[in-house]
């Protein structure tokens, strides 16, 4: 009988740790057998904007959005009458209005004789990149009385989370012990082909190289819970995406005896999302060039620009990241020249103090323009715009900063801007010899640009001159 007692507090200790373990993946809800809502998770209430309070007693039409056709219900409950789980996306309508969707799979839940009990909903918001957590609230008081009944009930519980979510299993090692169907179609393995097998072999190299494999297990050794977005390689070698929480699984005095993977593919979003991204860097080099057209001057300027940004950033100490985030975002450094006369814009003499006061609006001009965006490369570009005139002594505009006030990338930028601007011919100038430019930039040092950076361009100027010979209109 003592025996009986350890083998069900383990198995109770075992589920929580399961159960702790889904509460992080999805979104989750219950109803009784007549669609009313018994159960909300967290998850539910945030993403539908309603309190627990509101929902409970509710029937599920309270987040129903009126472009949902009526025959996805009737399908629906057609399954769920059959005893035969649903699965679709749901377009729903939050609390304040606004819309959210939702890749839903409903499993009636039977007791022991087999009548529907319960009906859960399990969730994956496909609204956002990041998908939610499954949170699986109901507690099991289990004991030897119904041990029977609840290991029935969690049974199901695990098909439906079986069923909605790819799980890979490790002892402390990284060994896998346990892969379920959903991840095998996932990886296009079999379990006996990766069972036995470190975990590291279903990592991209770049993955192993930046050792994000050890660090992972690091946190792990600390008891941590790891979520990380990865890339794995499929076994006909081709890249999928996964946002994978890494779990720790305790007994019962608290040791890790293994770690649970708990996957939801997001290929096809972070696709999507570095398409959206290189359309935006287009947007940004194709911007950036019809703003020097306006003032006839050669699109080469800007990709020059940003060429030379590149290089300096990486000199000064800027991540590769930062580096070319600025690469990037500098040919928009001019664009609000775009708000500029061209009777000013291209006047071939010196500009009267009135004209050049216009002339300095285009820093503004171009802040103005981009300031709103929540895009990383606008926002960097935006902070280009606004800072590139700046000088270290405070002399520039449009706001006087000065040193290390004035943006970083303002300060890669300025020196970019002009080493190029001298060396080729403008409206109003011919292009300057070399040891000329070179000369003003010994004479600005500490005035006009950061000393530090002058003295980076001069350590390392052949790779700006070869950029320069490299890039000739």
């Amino acid at each position: 009988m003592e025996h009986d007692f350890r083998n069900i507090e383990r198995e109770q200790k075992l589920f929580h740790e399961y159960r702790d373990a889904v509460d992080r993946s999805v979104i989750v809800s219950k109803t009784d057998k007549n669609g009313i809502i018994t159960f909300v998770n967290e998850k539910f209430s945030q993403i539908s904007g309603y309190t627990t309070q509101e929902l409970i007693g509710k029937p599920h039409n309270i987040i129903r959005h009126p472009d949902t056709s009526g025959e996805v219900f009737k399908e629906l409950w057609k399954n769920v009458l059959n005893m035969e789980a649903w699965e679709g996306v749901i377009k729903n309508r939050k609390k304040d209005g606004t819309t959210y969707w939702v890749h839903t799979v409903i499993n009636p839940i039977l007791d022991e004789n087999g009548n529907i009990f319960e009906l859960i909903a399990i969730r994956h918001d496909v609204t956002e990149l990041e998908e939610y957590k499954l949170f699986l609230k109901h507690e099991l008081d289990i004991t030897s009385k119904n041990f029977e009944e609840k290991l029935h009930y969690t049974s199901q519980y695990e098909e439906a989370i079986n069923s909605t979510t790819a799980i890979v299993k490790t002892d402390t090692d990284n060994t896998i012990t346990y892969l379920n169907d959903k991840f095998c179609h996932l990886s296009g393995y079999v379990p006996q082909e990766l069972i036995g097998r470190n975990c590291e072999v279903l990592s991209h190299e770049k993955q192993r190289l930046e050792e994000i494999c050890k660090q992972t297990g690091d946190e792990l050794s600390k008891k941590k819970t790891v979520q990380k977005i990865m890339t794995n390689i499929a076994k006909d070698n081709h890249e999928y995406v996964v946002n994978n929480l890494f779990y720790p699984i305790r007994d019962l005095k608290g040791n890790v005896i293994e770690y649970m993977q708990i996957m939801h593919d997001v290929t096809e979003i972070t696709n999507l999302n570095k398409e959206i991204i290189n359309t935006q860097r287009e947007i940004v080099s194709t911007m950036g060039t019809i703003g020097e057209s306006r003032s006839h001057e050669t699109g080469l300027h800007v990709k020059r620009v940003a060429e030379y940004s590149y290089v300096l950033a990486k000199l000064v100490g800027l991540s590769e990241e930062e580096a070319t985030l600025l690469k990037e975002a500098s040919p928009m450094h001019d664009i609000g020249k775009v708000g500029i006369p061209d009777d000013i814009l291209n006047k071939p003499g010196k500009l009267t103090s009135n004209e050049f006061d216009i002339m300095k609006t285009h820093a503004q001009l171009g802040y103005e323009m981009l300031k709103s965006s929540e895009r990383p490369i606008l926002k960097t570009s935006a902070i280009v715009a606004y800072s590139h005139h700046e000088k270290w002594d405070g002399s520039g505009y449009p706001r006087g900063l000065k040193g290390k006030d004035i943006p970083i990338y303002g300060r890669i930028t300025a020196i970019a801007d002009v080493f190029d601007a001298l060396g080729h011919d403008r409206v109003y100038k011919k292009a300057w010899p070399l040891e000329k430019i070179l000369e003003l930039f010994r004479d600005e040092r500490g005035k006009h640009f950061d000393p530090k950076m002058i003295h980076l361009f001069f350590e390392h100027l052949d790779q700006f001159l070869t950029i320069r010979e490299n890039m000739q209109d």
